[in-house]
Order: structure tokens, then sequence, then C-alpha cells
């Protein structure tokens, strides 16, 4: 029988230590848990790597802001066969890593795989609102404009191998790149799968004005940087002159 595969848990996180302390518990409960966390402290001013260690996971610096900088180093630092980037402010379904090793090992061709998020902390009709507008515009407008179903940074994984051959290509240094979606249009014509058993519960912060302000311009930024990926497809020439591409 071949080794089962090897899962890292990457969680970039900058100045959210009571967030990372709910979720690196919520990680140990987990029926199948990761073979190993990395935490990619972001220029934290609070005790973010203290818990983390405190936790079990290895702590990696990065000193350059940005999310595409820090989610890159945890790759780069992991060592499992498949590496899963998430968020400090989310909590994962009891069998998550289960069926993510799960479906890799199944396909050895596939190169990535994301799963829903669920807001929580809003009443139940702004939940669903929420949720329609922020994963509907993502998943279906931008997919739409791509061709393909978009990697979704608050749970996504992909195989180790696959980040290595596109790494030299990811825009790590600019913070203005939504890094899931840079990886995404970097990976090509790779497999890629959506798994709803992978859906996570998500922190209501991600759909403020502020941070909606901010995904829409990371959106913008990153559509118009990667114009030539969206251009391929009938709907990215309709739609991309709205996103300055």
């Amino acid at each position: 029988m071949p080794e089962p595969l090897r899962v890292s848990v990457v969680l970039p996180v900058r100045n959210d230590a009571v967030a990372l302390r709910r979720c690196l518990e919520a990680l140990a409960t987990l029926a199948d848990e990761p073979d190993e966390i990395v935490v990619v402290d972001n220029g934290s001013s609070d005790d973010t790597a203290d818990v983390a260690r405190a936790a079990g996971a290895r702590v990696v610096f990065e000193p350059v802001e940005g999310i595409s900088s820090a989610a890159a180093a945890g790759y780069d630092a992991a060592t499992g066969d498949v590496l899963v980037r998430f968020d400090s402010d989310a909590v994962p379904p009891a069998d998550w890593i289960a069926v993510i090793r799960a479906a890799f090992t199944a396909d050895p061709a596939l190169a990535g795989m994301s799963g829903p998020g669920v807001f929580t902390g809003l009443p139940w009709p702004a939940r669903v609102l929420a949720g329609l507008g922020y994963h509907g515009s993502y998943f279906g407008l931008i997919g739409l404009m791509l061709g393909r179903l978009p990697l979704y940074g608050s749970n996504l994984a992909v195989r180790r191998t696959a980040w290595l051959a596109v790494r030299d290509r990811f825009h790590r240094d600019d913070p203005m790149v939504h890094d899931d979606l840079c990886l995404t249009v970097h990976l090509g014509d790779r497999r890629l799968l959506f798994e709803p058993r992978m859906g996570v519960a998500v922190s209501a912060r991600a759909v403020t004005p502020r941070r909606l302000a901010l995904a829409t311009a990371k959106t913008r930024h990153t559509v118009r940087l990667h114009a030539g990926a969206f251009r391929s497809t009938v709907a990215g020439r309709v739609l991309g002159p709205l996103f300055g591409a």
C-alpha cells in the first residue's frame, strides 16, 4: 500500500491571536487531523506566534506585508503532499481533512480543490444574502469570466507539486493581489475540483463595508493583472472592461 498523503494546513495571520486560538482548537478536534500546521506570522504585534507554538504549530515569519506573500511563504515552508490554505477566523467541519485527503488520493491528476464558506454571526436571512452576494459573485461571475471555478482562499487545497510548478509566476510581492485568484490563473488547465462537503464556517468580518470595498479593489487589480487569461473566454472579453481588463 502507498504511504498516505501528508496534509499541511497553512494559516497566514496578522494580529489575530484570539481567532487563531479558536481555529487551532477546532483543527485539533478533527476526525482526521492534518500532519502539519504552519502559521505564517505576517508582522504581528500581538502574541500570534506564542499562541501558534502553544498549540504545536510551526511558525514562519514573513516580514513582507500582504496575504499573497504570507500564503506563498507558508506554501514554500510546508512539507505536506497537499497544502491547505485556511483563515484564522474560520472553522472547518469534522471531516474536512478526511475529505481533502481522500480526493487527492483518489485522483492523482487533481491539482487543487476548494469548497464553500458559510458566514457566521449573522441572522439567517442576512447570512443567506451575504453568502449569495459574496460567494455568488466570486464563484459565479469570476468563474464565468475565467472559464472555471476559482479556488477560494478561505478554503482551498493545492497539491504541493502543482504549487512548485507555478510559484515563480505567483505574484507574491503584490499586496493588492487576491492570492486565491492569482493561484487559480497560474494553475492553468490543471484539474481543479469544487467540493461542497468541504464547506467551512467563515467570519462575517469579510462582509463589512470596509472589507468589501478592499476585496472589490483587489479583484479588479487581480483581473487586470491577469487580463490575458480572462480575455481567453467570451464572458471574459465581454465583462472584462467592468474590471478594467
